[in-house]
């Protein structure tokens, strides 16, 4: 796997995962390239300089801001040893992600979560968007700092969530008023596909079902943005509590 972009491949410095390689454009001086380099030999990964038209060809978007490093293929974290360890939280935050099929969302949703200090993220194998170099570079390396497990199902791994003690709430439209919900203590949140939502069987298996009241024409938020919505909802609720 490929990971593009300097804060990306910053944030993967800080992991113990293996690096095969980093290539660096010639000619990068500013101070964060120096220190990323700086980082990586103290890490002990190969550094190459090559130049722009060669990290042009690793990189077909032409994203890499001057840095691409290589490493083996995302590891998911393992479900069940998840579960063990939510079990004995007193508090905890998942996201459950039910169809988010965009890179693009998958990778902010990965940023939110990491950002917001969300224990995991649980994803479907199927139907579903897997980490990739770009949700990688869209999460800018987030996707290293947090737990990310690919279940069969969506709704069993539900099931086993709520007998690991959280509450499990949809985020759909048509639920009661994020604001005037509880959503202290130990929480999973729903978050549906971009065009069809939460799947029908899922709402059923929810707890309850939340909304983010709407004032404008547009009568919905872009999946990644509502699920930010809804988490820091949740961060600011501890906070005072």
């Amino acid at each position: 796997m490929k990971i593009e972009g300097k804060n990306a491949v910053l944030e993967l410095l800080k992991t113990d995962k293996t690096i095969d390689k980093i290539l660096v454009q010639n000619g990068m001086r500013d101070e964060g390239s120096r220190t990323l380099v700086k980082e990586a030999i103290k890490v002990g990964a190969k550094v190459q300089y090559v130049e722009k038209p060669i990290l042009d060809k690793e990189s077909p978007s032409r994203r890499h801001q001057g840095f691409i490093a290589f490493v083996s293929d995302y590891e998911y974290a393992d479900f069940d040893d998840l579960l063990s360890v939510l079990k004995d939280k007193p508090k905890a935050t998942v996201l459950v992600l039910d169809g988010i099929e965009d890179p693009h969302n998958l990778g902010s949703i990965i940023r939110v979560g990491e950002c917001s200090g969300a224990d995991a993220i649980i994803i479907g194998k199927r139907r579903s968007a897997q980490v990739s170099e770009t949700v990688m570079r869209i999460s800018a390396g987030s996707a290293n700092h947090i737990a990310v497990s690919r279940v069969t199902n969506i709704n069993v791994a539900i099931d086993k969530l709520k007998d690991a003690g959280l509450w499990v709430y949809g985020l759909e439209v048509g639920g009661s008023d994020l604001y005037k919900t509880d959503l202290t203590g130990k929480i999973a949140i729903v978050v549906g596909g971009e065009d069809t939502g939460v799947n029908r069987l899922t709402k059923e298996k929810c707890d309850a079902i939340i909304s983010i009241p709407m004032f404008g024409k547009v009568n919905s938020l872009n999946a990644s943005v509502a699920c930010s919505v809804a988490v820091f909802e949740s961060v600011r609720q501890n906070l005072n509590k």
